[in-house]
């Protein structure tokens, strides 16, 4: 699996590790091999393997021959021929290695038919392909463009340029033969370079692109998978997975190559049981297989008349009920046979970051009661800056038609409320709000009339 820190720079090379591609286990790359013999050192008098295995971009590898008889190792970025022109690679294997990766691929490394490789590239030779890599994306918009215009039912999934920029190949995918005739001249007139068009299937073009899959890791086909090998629905019943197409069906749209990993485990343990389509003959009925489990070796068998209830049964005890059906003998009945699951008993699970039990969710929330400070909030006024000013709380008054407790005289100098009958002992007063009678009669003798000081004239 790749480094998280490492990126592609502009020459290819990966970048991140300070390493350029020369990792001790080599994962910054796709479909790299460990080289676990470069530490060792050949016999005497043998020379070493002339071939090398050569990188391109996305994953793509081609094996070439050291005719030049050059000092190779891992990273280093090379010249390789190609038509026409040259091409520019990174070396990622060399020696003894070579020859069995060869031969796992099906490539004869006698053939005059394996390229040679010219010399080691040159600045003038990363520059010219660091350029005509930068030019990829962009174009690969534009080629897109012209393909729907020509109403084409086609994907162009990626575009490699030649080492020298001399030509362009156009990877695509398509479910049906595809007239790319009148495209190619548009593609040439438009970027005016020599045009290849290749079509890849639906998984070479996943793996040529990577991707993360639904377990969360880089896809197998980018990374380590070579091969691929068909994929049947019928794994899939196998091990007694839902037949989604949304949950079995990977990044290509095709079937998940992981369906075939467990599969001769799951094979190897069904040959143990019992077919499915097991029939048991019982005095209450006849009995039909309903679901398997393969780890713990059950069986779930019901009556025909009452498919609700499940008797689960051993694979030893089915076998047995199955001999005696051969002998043409009636058992009494599943219950006979049945076993009990014993329910484990429930315990507060807390994993090392603290969580709660897993039954949490189990049991349904409880509705919470409504607080009674709501209602006594309800026409508070909450002042500028300040927090909410609660209304004061009334009294509780006794229940029924019971008098009301006798009260203490009132306070020297309170006045009662308006309308409030005056308490005994008290003094009634008039209302404060009652004009006074004008005093228009004659002041009686010797009543002085004091000025006020507002009515006399400023000096």
């Amino acid at each position: 699996m790749a480094c998280t820190s490492c990126s592609t720079s502009d020459g290819g090379a990966p970048k991140g590790c300070k390493n350029n591609g020369t990792c001790g286990t080599d994962s910054c790359n796709k479909l790299t091999v460990f080289d676990w013999l470069s530490n060792m050192s050949l016999p005497n008098g043998e020379a070493p393997f002339d071939c090398v295995e050569v990188r391109f971009k996305n994953g793509r590898k081609e094996f070439y021959r050291n005719t030049e008889k050059l000092t190779l190792s891992i990273g280093d970025i090379i010249a390789t021929e190609a038509s026409p022109g040259h091409d520019i690679g990174i070396v990622t294997l060399t020696g003894e290695l070579v020859r069995i990766q060869m031969k796992k691929k099906g490539a004869n490394h006698k053939s005059s038919d394996v390229p040679k490789i010219y010399r080691k590239a040159s600045q003038k030779d990363i520059d010219i392909w660091s350029n005509a890599r930068d030019k990829e994306e962009p174009m690969k918009v534009r080629a897109r463009e012209l393909a729907i215009g020509h109403k084409l039912e086609m994907k162009i999934s990626d575009i490699e340029f030649q080492g020298d920029g001399s030509k362009a190949t156009f990877y695509y995918t398509a479910n049906d033969r595809i007239d790319f005739r009148l495209l190619i001249k548009d593609f040439a007139k438009e970027f005016s370079t020599r045009i290849e068009m290749k079509q890849v299937g639906f998984r070479q073009e996943a793996a040529r692109l990577g991707g993360i899959g639904s377990c969360g890791r880089e896809l197998c086909c980018s990374t380590w998978l070579t091969d691929f090998r068909s994929v049947n629905t019928s794994a899939a019943r196998y091990q007694q997975l839902s037949l989604n197409p949304q949950k079995l069906a990977g990044q290509c749209g095709k079937l998940k190559c992981c369906l075939n990993y467990e599969l001769d485990t799951y094979m190897d343990a069904l040959k143990d049981f019992p077919d499915f389509d097991t029939k048991l003959m019982t005095e209450k009925g006849l009995a039909v297989c309903q679901k398997q489990d393969i780890f713990k070796g059950l069986m779930w068998f019901a009556y025909t008349d009452n498919y609700a209830n499940w008797h689960v049964l051993k694979i030893e005890q089915v076998r047995e009920i199955v001999a005696e059906n051969k002998l043409k003998n009636k058992v009494s009945s599943l219950e006979d046979y049945a076993v009990e699951e014993a329910a484990a008993p429930e315990k507060d699970f807390n994993n090392a970051m603290g969580q709660e039990s897993l039954t949490r969710f189990d049991q349904p929330k409880k509705k919470k009661r409504p607080s009674k400070n709501k209602k006594q909030t309800v026409g508070a006024e909450k002042a500028p800056g300040s927090e909410v000013i609660k209304p004061a709380v009334k009294e509780n008054r006794p229940a029924g038609n019971q008098p009301r407790p006798e009260r203490g005289p009132r306070p020297a100098g309170q006045k009662p409320r308006e309308g409030q009958k005056p308490r005994e002992g008290q003094r009634p007063q008039g209302n404060q709000n009652q004009q006074k009678p004008a005093n228009n009669g004659p002041r009686p003798a010797g009543n002085k009339i004091i000025p006020n000081k507002k009515d006399e004239p400023k000096k």
